[in-house]
């Protein structure tokens, strides 16, 4: 069976395949969008000055290409502000109505939790005003309240405390004191993934009203499915983003899990070959980056990273009509890859991913969708040891010199640079933390921990973790139905050869099942040495 390829990384059809069909955006077709879709890529009037493909020192060994300026710049000296953007939280159906949920993002702590009253999603500061304890370890009591469980608080939709245990019914009410208020963030579910507004303050409360997380096409259309997914990555934002832009990292970082068109003229095993890759347009909201004749990427920031090109005609059979002859397919195939690359801390993202399709929706429709992130997350787990690596790397030369340690002398590189401009000239050079962190990252733990699958993915996915329940409950059935086999025939004498036939089958069983788990749902290497 064939996977159903996407740009980066590709979804197997059967579970028992360890390869991926993958075109890089260079052997499939995918939906054009307008930039006129995007409310957040503008076209603007002003002044332009012009900016290379690749910008990099060269050493005196190399000889110097000067590449053709091709990137038209927004001269205008606007800065782009963190915390007046849309940022997406959770997909919706991750989410458990009943409990509430902790999160952070571009260093917030929140918590996310289904108001009944209200019938929508509600996003809290993650701190009782009482004494600061985590709301998101709290519950949703019977009146459909937030309620901290330190001391019994509750707070309705709105942030107001409505109940203060400790408080005299015949004193004074309290607990409608301003600072018995929970800081409330607006939200909005969008594109089935719920976005907050990093700002409390009051006067954001319509912000939905004047401005929107930006708008993809395909993700609105019901013709699409829709593959979607979540994992906590063990490395910063910029590095996650940048990592997403890079289709010429695949046939190396990822060799032997997904599969590349190759190229006419081989040079090595592995297949790498010239990308042609520009970017045609950088303002404040982004860029729009050019694959030469294969398709287009978009940079929306600050979270969305959206590759597509043009649709491929289905190559399925015609319809025969009734002269005889045969029409051609009208149906085109589309696809894209939509990836929300959120920060969360220094050295620590969140990736949602979305591969929203127009064929081959029936495979999908009864493929677990645990299964797709299995896939999914061999792709992750591939290059994340590296990435984690290089991000110290880039840490210890410094971020503002960035541009003159790393030699980026080809047109592959040209969305990375496009997005080191970018975040350099608007945004400040990083994330702004606005003061919460030192700027160092956090220790590099065992290899095994980072690259742990159940705390970054599967205790948030509801998918995995229900069938990682079921497998736990199989390999417990399986032991005991080995030693319920050996009681058996110890305690009849009668069959005993297939009784104990049974019971090497079932442990044998049991222990290839807790095999699988580990290396599915919790660790996962990967050397590349060997592959």
């Amino acid at each position: 069976m064939v996977g159903v390829r996407t740009p980066y990384v590709c979804i197997p059809s059967l579970v028992s395949e360890t390869q991926f069909s993958e075109p890089k955006l260079m052997s499939f077709q995918f939906n054009p969008i307008h930039s006129s879709s995007f409310s957040r890529i503008h076209q603007k009037t002003s002044s332009k000055s012009k900016l290379f493909t690749t910008i990099s020192s060269s050493p005196s060994s190399v000889p110097t290409v000067t590449p053709k300026p091709e990137l038209e710049v927004d001269s205008q000296g606007e800065k782009f502000d963190w915390y007046a953007q849309w940022y997406p939280i959770m997909l919706v159906c991750d989410l458990d109505k009943r409990v509430p949920h902790a999160k952070r993002v571009i260093g917030l702590d929140i918590v996310l939790w289904w108001d009944r009253n209200e019938n929508t999603w509600k996003v809290f500061g993650d701190a009782c005003p009482h004494r600061l304890a985590p709301l998101s370890e709290g519950r949703i009591d019977q009146w459909g309240r937030l309620q901290c469980v330190y001391h019994g608080w509750c707070f309705n939709g709105s942030g107001d405390c409505k109940f203060i245990p400790q408080a005299s019914p015949v004193g004074p009410p309290v607990h409608t004191s301003k600072k018995a208020c929970v800081a409330v963030y607006p939200s909005t579910v969008h594109h089935d993934i719920v976005w907050f507004w990093p700002n409390s303050d009051p006067q954001y409360k319509d912000i939905i009203t004047k401005k929107q997380p930006p708008t993809i096409p395909e993700l609105d259309d019901p013709s699409f499915i829709k593959l979607t997914g979540c994992r906590d990555i063990p490395y910063g934002y910029e590095i996650l983003i940048e990592n997403l832009m890079d289709p010429a990292h695949v046939t190396y970082a990822h060799y032997g899990i997904i599969r590349t068109r190759p190229p006419k003229v081989k040079a090595d095993r592995e297949g790498g070959c010239p990308v042609e890759l520009s970017v045609k347009k950088l303002d404040i909201d982004g860029f729009l980056g050019d694959q030469d004749q294969y398709g287009t990427n978009k940079f929306i920031a600050p979270c969305v990273s959206y590759a597509y090109s043009s649709p491929v005609v289905d190559k399925g059979e015609g319809i025969v009509s009734a002269d005889g002859t045969e029409k051609p397919p009208s149906r085109q195939q589309k696809a894209a890859l939509v990836f929300f690359c959120i920060p969360v801390s220094p050295g620590r993202s969140r990736l949602i991913w979305v591969f929203p399709q127009n064929f081959g929706i029936w495979i999908f429709k009864v493929f677990p969708r645990f299964l797709t992130h299995l896939g999914v997350n061999i792709v992750v787990d591939s290059d994340l040891y590296l990435l984690h690596l290089e991000e110290r790397k880039i840490m210890d030369i410094g971020l503002a010199n960035w541009q003159k340690a790393c030699f980026v002398p080809t047109k592959s590189d040209a969305f990375v640079v496009g997005f080191r401009r970018w975040i350099k000239k608007y945004a400040g050079g990083q994330v702004d933390w606005r003061g919460k962190y030192s700027g160092a990252l956090p220790p590099t733990p065992p290899r095994e921990e980072l690259m742990d699958r159940y705390w970054s993915h599967v205790v948030s996915c509801r998918s995995c973790s229900a069938a990682y329940n079921r497998f736990n409950a199989l390999e417990v059935v399986l032991q005991v139905a080995s030693l319920a086999s050996i009681g058996i025939a110890t305690a009849t004498k009668q069959n005993v050869k297939v009784m104990v036939a049974v019971a090497v089958l079932c442990f044998a069983g049991s222990k290839w099942l807790a095999h699988f788990i580990y290396k599915n749902f919790h660790y996962h290497d990967y050397k590349h040495a060997l592959h």
